[in-house]
């Protein structure tokens, strides 16, 4: 899998998808992204991280208190994950990824996704426009 498959901005009527594995420096040089979230990504997300930290990297470093939360709790921001599930011989047969989205507080609050980082592929963080429009920045 190249490291380009999880870099991409794409939008639709009520979502902005972004590829997990595009560092917040690209993200806030990007034109097709809108300036408000641009803004955000600059004033608060890279007053709190290094610049090539990328969102696939900073959600399992997020807590409640800090204002990168808060403000991805307003955008009501969501992440695609596969997360590796073993067999257990009755619901699944076979081990092998399961695809899914979860909310912030999944990610945040779970510790059992906190102890599965190192497996968990995370492909996606969306934004959701009207969230967006209800940033102060």
């Amino acid at each position: 899998m190249a490291d380009n498959d999880f870099k991409y901005t794409i939008q639709d009527i009520s979502n902005i998808y972004i590829g997990a594995r595009s560092t917040y420096e690209e993200l806030a040089e990007n034109e097709e992204l809108p300036l408000k979230l641009r803004e955000v990504i600059v004033r608060i997300f890279l007053q709190e991280v290094a610049g090539d930290t990328t969102p696939e990297n900073h959600i399992f470093y997020l807590t409640k208190d800090s204002a990168s939360y808060r403000f991805m709790k307003k955008m009501r921001v969501r992440f695609r994950m596969s997360v590796w599930e073993e067999a257990d011989g009755r619901k699944r047969k076979k081990s092998g990824y399961v695809n899914r989205e979860y909310t912030l507080d999944e990610v945040v609050d779970s510790a059992e996704l906190h102890q599965k980082k190192d497996t968990i592929v995370v492909e996606e963080m969306r934004v959701s426009k009207l969230g967006l429009a209800a940033v102060v920045v």
